[in-house]
């Protein structure tokens, strides 16, 4: 089961179990400062990692998507796919 837990510095989306095949999504109205970020935790196993799921200037990744070497981000305009975190190992119940 991976573990994602996202959230702001006003907004914890809370922590999440996901099934392979399974999603999480959400969404939100940005700041009108232009300040809006979320990030996000994945635990699996013994590997964790952590990254920017949003800002307010990038306008432009729309899917996050994990995979065995960490997770990739997917571009809403040009549908191009990029990396963008790799797993790091952890002992258990460090995440």
């Amino acid at each position: 089961m991976l573990m994602v837990h996202c959230r702001s510095k006003d907004d914890d989306l809370g922590a999440h179990g996901l099934a392979v095949g399974e999603s999480f999504e959400w969404s939100f109205d940005p700041s009108w400062l232009g300040e809006t970020l979320f990030w996000c935790s994945l635990a699996v196993e013994d590997k964790c990692l952590s990254f920017v799921a949003y800002y307010e200037g990038d306008m432009y990744t729309e899917y996050w998507y994990v995979h065995d070497d960490g997770v990739y981000g997917q571009t809403r305009h040009a549908n191009a796919t990029f990396y963008e975190a790799p797993w790091r190992r952890v002992s258990p119940r460090q995440y």
